[in-house]
């Protein structure tokens, strides 16, 4: 005899040899199939899971995200109105001259108070050479007594945040004749 494994059956079916010579029988092509058929089923019933587990991931972070955005929104505007309601009483009430200054000069501190405390600053561009990611030049002057490209008046204040500019100075810089 040979030393082949495999081994047929009086029906034809492949047999293969097991250790001690006894033979396990070969699973046939539609078994197989069908083991085949029922493992991409369960993976592919893993995918829709997985798929259907991601997407509700993605919807409730973006829920929590509006959520936070809301709720920020929500403050800030919150800490604008009692400003609101300083300048509105001081366009009510009779005040004149320094009196009517005074009060808007309180209210001006209490916005800039805020801005402050949410991290905006006004950005210090006047005396300094002009750079166009701070400031946009809306005019020039002569440069009496200033170098060229110094920022000479600032026709508009620009604020940052943190690193980013909120938006630029609109300044006038010095030109020579």
């Amino acid at each position: 005899m040979f030393d082949d494994p495999v081994l047929k059956t009086e029906a034809g079916e492949a047999v293969i040899e097991e250790n001690g010579g006894a033979a396990a029988q070969e699973p046939s092509l539609e078994e197989r199939l069908a083991q085949a058929n029922a493992r991409a089923d369960e993976n592919y019933n893993k995918f829709l899971l997985a798929t259907a587990d991601f997407d509700n991931y993605k919807k409730r972070t973006q829920r929590d995200f509006d959520s936070i955005v809301d709720s920020r929104r929500r403050l800030l505007l919150t800490r604008f109105l009692p400003v609101l309601d300083n300048l509105e009483r001081a366009l009510d009430s009779n005040a004149q001259g320094e009196m009517l200054r005074g009060g808007l000069e309180q209210t001006l501190r209490g916005f800039e108070a805020i801005l402050a405390n949410e991290g905006v600053k006004p950005l210090d561009v006047k005396g300094k050479t002009f750079d166009p990611r701070l400031a946009e030049a809306i005019g020039t002057a002569p440069s009496d007594g200033f170098a060229d490209d110094t920022v000479v008046e600032v026709a508009e204040k620009g604020y940052s945040l943190g690193t980013e500019v909120l938006r630029p100075a609109k300044v006038i810089v010095a030109k020579a004749q």
